[in-house]
Parts: structure tokens; sequence; C-alpha cells
């Protein structure tokens, strides 16, 4: 078990940006220091940043098809595992979308064992401060914080995703649509029961059964309240090999719950709150949105009855390859004035699912190489998050802001690859699961800069306002 204050505890690798940066949230607040790569470190970066506890790659799997997630997984695992870090997480969406062509966590799985052994693989999705509830099996999700829970394949944004519709909330049989493993669940009655620390030795019996199993399962979790938290941490860390590298799968309850264990077995510590300098909020906030949620849409909505601009991107252009750099160039213009008179402006290619904009995407995909109809919509969405992403950068370049969000998974991915972003840093947390961070690209406007990448369903609708008298160091 880790115990040094000098070793890599954890290591993972987000299959997409947003998701990246809440796991970088949820460890630097427990007082690990965290680092988010966008590409796989060299063994120089990693010892450049001193008393690194854990560190995260910020790919894009949860988008590509299984032919690019064999060539994207294998290498990035390998450089996981060359870390020495004793957990190693495959970071997926807390609301586990995927299918069988596109992000395919099954695959994912199957990639982890070929390069860490095949081991039971543990698997936790629920994240009950993000609003995400696994009960018996199902798995629950807010649309936004100020909604109530809801069964996914009911839910209004994760049952209508435009590539990934959820039609199923048991994760079992989600599953079992991806891959041929088995699979296992310890619920919610054996999670209660494992609070007494006799038949918590018991399951971990059981467990151990199951892990003789030829192949051996997969191991999912149910996770409804903070207090099994601990419970889920120590029976995922039963799980580790002496010495080796447990391959975990899930949301960044994977970390919730190994802090909440180290923590009440005292290998770490509670962070003792450091004295904050005085600090200012933010003179000006440029925000790009690539996302089609309702919960972004309540929350752009709110911000322009707050003051905000919104101006509203040609996204069928965008998504044109020969057309994004002209359809960015006209957004620019539409919003010339305002950037320049120092308003906080918020450029977005849809409002919510129902957005004629969206079809306009959906048509320009068709027209995008690619071989399958996944790669040319993920084509499609480079190409529209590399246009947000020149507005942005030209934004910041012309302008004084130097704090910006940038809203949707996918969309985050392209934008911070176009940026040159080469790590993130933890700052201050905005909302569970929407960390403001500090970019490092150097050489890049976006140097410096304190940015949110932030996923559709993150944050309460007063989200983009919040950020606004948000003070920092």
């Amino acid at each position: 078990m880790p115990s040094p204050s000098n070793t890599l505890l954890l290591a993972y690798y987000g299959d997409d940006f947003t998701g990246s940066t809440d796991v970088m949230e949820s460890l630097s607040r427990a007082g690990l220091k965290t680092v988010l790569f966008l590409k796989p470190p060299t063994q120089q970066q990693l010892a450049s940043h001193r008393g690194l506890r854990a560190f995260g790659i910020a790919g894009g799997s949860r988008a590509m098809s299984p032919d690019q997630m064999e060539r994207e997984l294998p290498p990035a695992f390998k450089a996981l595992k060359a870390s020495g870090a004793a957990f190693i997480h495959y970071k997926t969406c807390s609301t586990f979308d995927s299918s069988p062509t596109v992000g395919s966590i099954g695959l994912a799985i199957e990639l982890g064992r070929r390069v860490f052994g095949s081991r039971m693989t543990p698997v936790v999705l629920g994240v009950p401060v993000l609003g995400r509830y696994v009960v018996f099996d199902n798995l629950f999700a807010r649309s936004g914080l100020d909604a109530e829970p809801t069964r996914l394949d009911r839910h209004p944004t994760m049952s209508r995703h435009p590539v990934t519709p959820m039609d199923e909330a048991d994760v079992r049989l989600h599953l079992a649509k991806q891959t041929n493993l088995p699979a296992a669940l310890v619920d919610v009655l054996k999670l209660e029961a494992g609070h007494s620390r006799q038949q918590s030795d018991e399951i971990v019996d059981r467990l151990a059964a199951l892990a003789r199993a030829k192949p051996p399962p997969v191991l999912l979790f149910d996770t409804l309240l903070e207090a099994d938290l601990p419970v889920i941490g120590r029976l995922i860390s039963s799980q580790g090999p002496p010495g080796g590298r447990l391959f975990c799968v899930g949301s960044s309850g994977i970390e919730y719950a190994l802090v909440a264990h180290w923590r009440e077995s005292g290998q770490i510590r509670r962070p003792t709150r450091a004295r904050q300098r005085p600090a200012t909020t933010a003179q000006q906030i440029i925000a790009i949105s690539g996302s089609c949620s309702p919960v972004t849409d309540r929350q752009i909505g709110a911000a322009v009855k707050q003051g905000f601009i919104e101006v509203a991107c040609d996204s069928g252009l965008l998504a044109n390859p020969k057309r994004t750099q002209q359809a960015a160039a006209d957004a620019l213009s539409n919003a010339n004035s305002a950037l320049h008179a120092g308003r906080n402006v918020i450029f977005h290619t849809a409002r919510g699912p129902g957005d004629a904009r969206r079809a306009a995407f959906e048509g320009a995909a068709k027209r995008c190489p690619g071989r399958t109809p996944a790669e040319r919509l993920a084509a499609a969405g480079e190409s529209l998050g590399q246009g947000l992403a020149f507005i942005l950068e030209e934004a910041l370049r012309t302008t004084s802001a130097r704090r910006a969000i940038v809203c949707g998974g996918d969309t985050s991915t392209a934008v911070a690859r176009a940026l040159g972003i080469e790590a993130l840093e933890f700052l201050a947390p905005v909302a569970p699961g929407g960390p403001l961070c500090r970019v490092h690209a150097p050489g890049r406007v976006a140097h410096g800069c304190d940015v949110v990448f932030k996923g559709g369903q993150v944050g309460r609708d007063s989200f983009f306002v919040d950020l606004v008298s948000k003070r920092t160091k």
C-alpha cells in the first residue's frame, strides 16, 4: 500500500478532457499534488513537479472507434505502468456513455488487461458529490446539480446523446454489449454490511474467490452514499497485487473512494487550510461552448440575464474543415464591440438539444473524411473544437481577459490540443467536477490563464455568474 510521501499513488488516463480535470480536482483537494498532461509525460517532466503524488493523461477515447482505441490506449497504458504508480485508473464519464462502436469501455478494459495482467477489474461509477448514483447496478444522474436524479435511460440529456445515447441504465447489461467478460456486483446491501470490519473481511474473502475465476470478472460497485466510499476504497485496495499495479475503471468515484479509505486508515491526512493571499475577481471572462446539454443552455440563459453577451456560432460551418476558419472569424467579428468594451462573452454552437444548429453539425459530419460514421463525427467535432479554440485564442490575444470557460467534454479535448496546452494544475473549486485550472502552454496565448473545462452536465444554473466572482491567489 502507498505510504511514503514522495511516491506516486495513482496515475490515470481520462477518456475525455473534462473528466480528466474532475479527477485532478478530487485528488488535489485531498492534498495530493496532481498534474494533468495532454500527452504521456516523460520521466523528466514528472520529476520537474516536486512532491507529485498523482498525474493524469487527458485523452479523447470516449469519441474514438475501436480501431482508434487500439492505437491510442496501449501506449498510454504502458506509460502509466512505467510510472510505478500503485493504482492505474482508466477514467470514464460518470454517465458511462459509450457503445460498441464509439468509446467502448468494454474494449478499454480488455486493452488494460493486456498491459496490467488479467485480474479482476474494479469499476466505480457513482459520485454522490456530482449527483451520480448506482443502486442495484442501475445508474442515476442529476441533470445539473439543481435537478432530481433520473434513471439514465430516462435522463433528458444522456438518453438523447447525439453519439452514444444511453438506452440502458443497468450497467452490467450496457457493458455486456461491449465485452464478453463476466461481471459481478457489490450492491448497496453488501456495502452496508461492509461497515462492520468482520463482515468487510468476509466480503474480501468472497471477492478473492471471484478473482480466481477464469477469466476474472469485472467488479462493479453500487454507490449511493458518501458514507459508503471508505468501504468501497477498502475493497478496491484489497484487490491490488503485492508490489503490483491495480487497474481500475470508472468515474472519479475511484479517487473519492480511495481517498476516503486512505484517510480512514491514516495513510494520508486532511490538508491544512493555507492562508490565502488577497485576490481580485476576474475582470473579463471569455466562454466558448460546444455543449448541447440543457444544463449548459440554462447556465448560458442565466448568464445572459446577468449581462453576459451571447454570440451564436454557425455549427455547420465550424464543423466543415474547409470553412472552420471563416466561421470563427465571423463569430469574432460579431463579438468585436463587446470584447473590446470588456464585456463577458459566451460563444456557443447550440442552446440545448433542440437547437437547429445541431442538425447542421450532423449534416456537416456526413461530409467529413472518415471510414465510419463515428470517425466522420469525430472529425467534425475536431474541426468545431479547433474553430472554437481559434475564437478563444484571438479573444485572449486582443483583450485583457485571462479567465475562460470551455463547455463540452469532446469540445474541451479538441480545444485544449488546439491551444497548445501541455499541462494543467488545479487552482480552485468552482463546481464539483468543473475546477478552475492554471494552464501551462509555453509560447502560446493561453499560457498562465485560468480556465474551467466544464462537462455539459456539470454545475448549477448560476455556474457562469459564480465564476465572475471566484477569487484565486
